[in-house]
């Protein structure tokens, strides 16, 4: 769809191993993407996040900053992941297609397309990335444990992000005004982090209870990332 996509596929293929080296990934993809590329808005909200979670997690104060660090590392490699699959025209989420299939769409405002990324990041890669870390770590994803009380514990941090950039990227993608009154408005009130991110985590929960069942494992994941999929499309749709 781009002629930079081969360098793209190229720059998300690799492995991070650290919080820095995933930053080092969110650059290069932020430094190829154009402006009326719509994966430059949401990577680059992505970048930002990813900054504030590694102060944060630096700043100390956390039960086991370890954990939080291993979290933000297999979750960018589930972005990584759709990313090259996605752009190569294998299988990727349908969360995932639904935004990148729509890059160029002139029509639709930055917001959307980095709200639609965050939508498919959180509530259909986040679980996932719970229970890989859990399982790096030797933990259980649960209520009453110290993680879970580090994890809502960065909404502070990201919330802010948020809601910067609903005011900051709300034109369109190539930077004209959008009409002073739309069905985006309602869209970006309903819109929360910190609400998608606890039910994130009570998907993780059922996702490590099936972990030793793969079918059904399997089959929640396929009905998660239909409801984000859907979503993600109404997220999506241009303003007239």
């Amino acid at each position: 769809m781009f002629p930079y996509d081969a360098a793209l596929i190229a720059a998300a293929e690799t492995q991070p191993q650290s919080i820095p080296e995933v930053i080092d990934t969110l650059q290069k993809i932020d430094a190829l993407c154009i402006d009326g590329d719509g994966l430059k808005w949401f990577n680059q909200l992505y970048l930002e996040v990813t900054q504030a979670v590694e102060s944060r997690v630096a700043s100390g104060g956390f039960n086991d900053p370890a954990w939080l660090a291993e979290l933000d590392i297999q979750f960018a490699a589930l972005y990584f992941s759709a990313l090259e699959t996605g752009i190569q025209g294998a299988v990727a989420p349908g969360c995932w297609r639904a935004m990148l299939s729509v890059r160029n769409d002139a029509r639709i405002a930055r917001i959307q397309f980095a709200l639609a990324g965050v939508n498919a990041h959180i509530n259909h890669d986040l679980p996932e990335a719970i229970v890989a870390t859990s399982q790096a770590r030797g933990t259980t994803p649960g209520h009453w444990t110290p993680q879970y009380e580090d994890y809502p514990a960065l909404n502070a941090t990201l919330d802010p992000l948020i809601e910067q950039a609903k005011t900051m990227l709300h034109v369109r993608l190539r930077g004209d005004p959008l009409p002073p009154a739309s069905h985006l408005e309602d869209l970006l009130a309903a819109w929360g982090l910190s609400t998608a991110r606890e039910k994130a985590w009570n998907a993780a929960e059922i996702l490590w209870h099936l972990r030793d069942a793969p079918p059904l494992a399997a089959g929640f994941m396929d009905s998660l990332d239909g409801l984000t999929t859907v979503a993600g499309k109404a997220l999506l749709v241009p303003v007239p």
